[in-house]
């Protein structure tokens, strides 16, 4: 199917390229672009963007940081990742705004979903960093309940393979792919693509996840005209 309105999860991981941490200038660029080729073709996009090539909050437990501070400090990532995105995306000739749950006017918006709306409606990219500015959540749940609040048809889940599978595919050379899964199914399964609260609170919604490789140039669009190779997670 065809998706007109759609929000992107993407993690920050994919933004650091082959270095493994901070931001990849190709990579930023690729992505910024393909995002860009699909705004002009029609398609409405907002992105939840991950800040784990800076900092995970988890990782803050091993450096004698108590959760919340952790959480804090990975949530200032995700900000500075939605920032290069904007920049990169509004480079590629498509407008995009920055929007963060935690208040940082100097830097960007702050997120309200009225002017959000307002952004897609106006051919807008809409970048969303600071997750839900509380701590103790993944991007992922943040990811689906802005895509549930800005009535996108489904989320792309964007990661390193070509959807779900049983297993890592790149340590389990066993591990088969589903087409498609229900909410129900992949929490059963305990599939790890999202975590469970994410998966429960998009049942909730009835809104689709679309679990796709963003590797490949082009995917983006790809997946957005129903053409793309990808894992359908639906009710």
């Amino acid at each position: 199917m065809r998706i007109k309105r759609a929000l992107i999860k993407l993690s920050g991981e994919v933004l650091a390229g082959t270095a493994g941490a901070g931001l990849n200038g190709e990579t930023l660029t690729q992505i910024a672009a393909d995002i860009a080729t699909a705004a002009k073709k029609g398609h409405e996009i907002a992105i939840v963007v991950g800040g784990g090539n800076f900092f995970r909050g988890v990782q803050g437990l091993n450096k004698g940081l108590d959760r919340p501070t952790a959480d804090s400090i990975g949530m200032l990532g995700t900000v500075m990742n939605a920032l290069a995105l904007e920049h990169a995306i509004e480079a590629a000739g498509v407008p995009a705004r920055a929007m963060s749950a935690v208040p940082m006017p100097s830097l960007c918006e702050s997120y309200a979903r009225r002017r959000a709306l307002d952004h897609l409606a106006h051919g807008k990219v809409v970048v969303l960093g600071g997750g839900l500015g509380n701590p103790y959540f993944t991007t992922d749940t943040p990811a689906v309940l802005r895509a549930a609040e800005l009535d996108c048809e489904a989320l792309l889940k964007a990661t390193n393979v070509d959807g779900v599978y049983t297993a890592d595919p790149k340590k389990d050379p066993a591990a088969t792919r589903f087409d498609s899964l229900t909410h129900d199914e992949a929490i059963a399964r305990n599939l790890k693509v999202m975590d469970t609260a994410a998966f429960a609170l998009a049942r909730e919604a009835g809104l689709p996840i679309v679990v796709f490789s963003i590797l490949d140039a082009g995917a983006i669009g790809q997946v957005l005209e129903g053409n793309g190779r990808a894992t359908i997670v639906a009710p």
